[in-house]
């Protein structure tokens, strides 16, 4: 298949991305063209001395191609157009008209090198991207447009002015529609019978080489029972009182927090408990070794719009090192039933983890090792590629 790929991460972002997984499992044995999001003016103005908007701009002004090729069956598009920034404006009908606009200028770019690279009868693949690639299906006429869904971006402002009314019609006029979790499914199956339940890759084999790291430093003079959480410490998706209660009312635990801290944790009361140890930020190579170190894992994440529907990649990490792991029960979580301990309550979590800590053996180990290892970037194109031949 010939198969187009647009979204909200360009091919150059620093982070990791679920996009460019599925991009280079698709390319293994289809054509891919990824295509990053046209240059916006404001982007210009206020990140002119970017190295990666210098390129774009130079790709505007035509003194280098926009279209590279990454490898083979692989390559990523810089448009050759520069579109205007219109999330600003609060009229929905000025704000549809000139997104419509940005929408015509983006596709002849993406036809123009479509057609450069020989592509026919395409497929469009639209990571996320509700507003640049609204229009997409009526511009390109692929022959099949899906929707993944991989976060409920309504919940953020940004997306949240014009996305309530935008999201639910791309949905439904999307021929079908992928997400990574069950709750995302659920919630596109609303507009869109053709929803289906794609599952999460995740890179694990630094995790899964875990179970011999030597443990931390820092952590050989903390004492067990260790009680571990590792990543961004940030109030906005994590349960401070929950994480306070637990260390209250087991004195004797000791709760580690491994990863940046946001200002609400930096000033909260848990650095005033003996029993909190914060790390610091570690880098991605140290983390098995950490969680290694730990006796039980949590995920005390908050219910709210920004969490609820997220696939927790961390607790694959999690289980990929063989831990027991205690998280907060969630829709997303149900596929983790069988290997997750699954709490509602601040004294849900107290007894769990007691469970978990009385429970744990190397057989209990050797089958959360397995379970982790089955959510590989393989196994969740091939579900993509099942919903695919489900619509045609």
């Amino acid at each position: 298949m010939d198969i187009i790929i647009t979204g909200q991460q360009a091919w150059d972002v620093e982070i990791g991305s679920n996009c460019k997984n599925i991009a280079l499992e698709f390319s293994k044995t289809n054509r891919v063209l990824y295509v990053n999001s046209a240059l916006d003016r404001i982007s210009l103005m206020k990140n002119g001395n970017d190295p990666k908007i210098a390129k774009r701009k130079r790709v505007i002004n035509k003194q280098e191609s926009g279209l590279e090729e990454i490898q083979e069956n692989l390559w990523v598009l810089n448009p050759d157009q520069m579109i205007e920034s219109v999330n600003w404006i609060s009229s929905d009908l000025i704000f549809n008209f000139l997104n419509k606009r940005n929408n015509r200028i983006f596709a002849q770019s993406i036809r123009a090198a479509a057609d450069k690279l020989g592509f026919q009868n395409c497929i469009h693949f639209n990571d996320n991207d509700m507003f640049r690639s609204f229009y997409l299906k009526e511009y390109l006429k692929p022959r099949l447009s899906i929707y993944y869904s991989r976060d409920f971006m309504l919940a953020v402002d940004y997306w949240k002015k014009h996305g309530t009314a935008l999201e639910p019609q791309l949905i439904a006029k999307s021929d079908l529609c992928v997400a990574n979790s069950t709750y995302l499914a659920d919630y596109c199956r609303k507009f869109n019978e053709k929803s289906y339940y794609v599952g999460q890759g995740c890179d694990l084999d630094i995790f899964m080489n875990g179970t011999n790291d030597p443990t931390p430093k820092d952590m050989i003079a903390i004492n067990s029972p260790r009680i571990g959480y590792v990543g961004a410490l940030q109030s906005l998706r994590l349960d401070l009182d929950l994480l306070r209660h637990i260390a209250i009312s087991r004195p004797t635990w000791n709760i580690v927090l491994v990863g940046p801290e946001d200002n609400e944790f930096r000033e909260s009361s848990l650095h005033m408990l003996p029993n909190v140890v914060f790390t610091g930020s570690k880098t991605f190579d140290q983390l098995p070794a950490y969680i290694n170190s730990f006796d039980v894992c949590l995920n005390p994440q908050l219910l709210n719009e920004v969490t609820i529907g997220n696939y927790p990649r961390k607790i694959d990490e999690y289980l990929a090192v063989g831990k027991p792991t205690v998280a907060t029960k969630t829709d997303a979580m149900s596929v983790f039933s069988k290997h997750v301990y699954l709490g509602e309550t601040k004294e849900d979590y107290v007894i769990l983890i007691e469970q978990a800590l009385a429970e744990n053996s190397t057989s209990k180990s050797a089958e959360r090792r397995e379970f982790a290892s089955s959510h590989t970037w393989e196994n969740s194109v091939a579900e993509i590629y099942k919903a695919i031949e489900k619509s045609l």
